[in-house]
Order: C-alpha cells, then sequence, then structure tokens
C-alpha cells in the first residue's frame, strides 16, 4: 500500500474510528498539535544527555500514540486512563525531589535537549488549549486534559534536569 493514497485530496482525512472529517476539524488540530509534541520528544531524545531522561522520552513518545488514538476517535474506549495519570505523577515527583527550589525563571537553551524540551513543553500547553476547544463542541476522554497538563510540567522538570550543570 502507497502512502499516497489520494483519498485526503478534497481536504478530508479518517479518523482511527473510521469517519471522515474536514483536515482542519478541531479534532484534527488537537491530534496534529500532539504530533508536533511527539517531535520535539523526539528531538530531545535524540540529543539528551542523562539516560534516564532519554528512556522516559521515548515512553512518553510512546503514549502520545494512545493519546492521539483517543482524539482521533468517536467511541468511549480510550487509551489514556487513570493508571497512565498516576505514572506520569509518580515521575513529576520523582524528577521534582532531584532539583533544587526553583529562585528565578529559566532561560532554556545551555543544552539542545533542554531547548527541544522547552519546545516540546510549550507545544503541549498548544494542544491543552486545543483540546480544551475540541471538548467544549465534541466529547472526548476526559483523561487527555489531565495527561496533557502533567506533560507540559515533566516537560519543564526534564528541561531542567538536562540543563542541571
Amino acid at each position: 500500500m502507497s502512502i499516497c493514497t489520494k483519498t485526503g485530496d478534497k481536504g478530508t482525512t479518517s479518523l482511527f474510528t473510521g469517519e471522515r472529517v474536514a483536515k482542519n476539524s478541531l479534532r484534527v488540530q488537537a491530534y496534529g498539535t500532539i504530533d508536533e509534541v511527539s517531535s520535539a520528544l523526539g528531538l530531545a531524545r535524540a540529543f539528551a544527555q542523562k539516560e534516564e531522561v532519554k528512556q522516559l522520552l521515548l515512553e512518553l513518545e510512546q503514549t502520545n500514540l494512545k493519546l492521539m488514538a483517543d482524539l482521533a476517535s468517536i467511541t468511549d474506549k480510550y487509551y489514556i486512563n487513570n493508571e497512565i495519570i498516576s505514572n506520569i505523577d509518580q515521575k513529576i515527583v520523582e524528577f521534582e525531589a532531584k532539583l533544587p527550589a526553583l529562585t528565578a525563571f529559566i532561560m532554556p537553551g545551555n543544552t539542545q535537549s533542554g531547548a527541544f524540551l522547552d519546545l516540546a513543553r510549550t507545544t503541549t500547553r498548544r494542544a491543552e488549549r486545543e483540546v480544551l476547544t475540541l471538548a467544549e463542541k465534541e466529547a472526548i476522554n476526559e483523561n487527555v486534559k489531565i495527561y496533557l497538563n502533567r506533560l507540559s510540567d515533566l516537560c519543564f522538570l526534564l528541561m531542567r534536569v538536562e540543563e542541571e550543570l
């Protein structure tokens, strides 16, 4: 099967559950932004200096596939669940404990990985806003909102970990 199916030539795409929607629909915009987040996480992983960060970034990229599936589906069977939320909460606590208290604003960019993690954080915040807009119009997995809020926090912490000298 070719990557070029030509089925989207008229501005529509298929959701994971088969429905055809406009490529600029709120749903497609939301999961498209998550795809951008995953790209930024991949860049951060490619340049990460700390093995624990590198491994966690791979896990987050894999979880984002589930997140996109939730947003690309019109269903009540979801992948992002309470266990995934608990896991990300646990990672936040774990990494926060390794860092000194913040006393000033941080200017990211001391490392390539840190800069890409900050890009992932800000892109996650945009995805969160897009998901909130989508949720005003259509039913979504409510855990997606929670996960995105936590993911941006975790990206910030991982940026700090990578940029610690």
